[in-house]
């Protein structure tokens, strides 16, 4: 990938939908909800602040948890990605 965020941006990618439920019935297009759970491909060096470097504290190939309607959606060589802010994220799936 060549896109590399700037400060403590990172760009994830969302996971795919579920297409059947638990009990194995199949879900039309239209009832499959995203998921709010995505993957990390790439993350920014960190933020300045009073002069220092402060690291990211997540990293490629973690699994987050981030907000429905947060963050800047981009597609890039036909793969839809999300720009969002590390502090913007509400969790890291371990």
């Amino acid at each position: 990938m060549n896109l590399k965020p700037l400060a403590n941006r990172v760009i994830i990618k969302q996971m795919e939908a579920e297409t059947t439920t638990k009990s194995g019935i199949i879900l039309p297009g239209q009832a499959k909800e995203q998921p709010q759970v995505a993957e990390v491909v790439a993350v920014g060096p960190g933020i300045v602040r009073d002069g220092q470097l402060i690291p990211m504290s997540v990293s490629v190939g973690s699994k987050v948890i981030f907000p429905k309607y947060k963050g800047t959606e981009i597609k890039f060589e036909g793969e839809m990605y999300i720009i969002i802010e590390e502090d913007e994220l509400l969790a890291v799936v371990e």
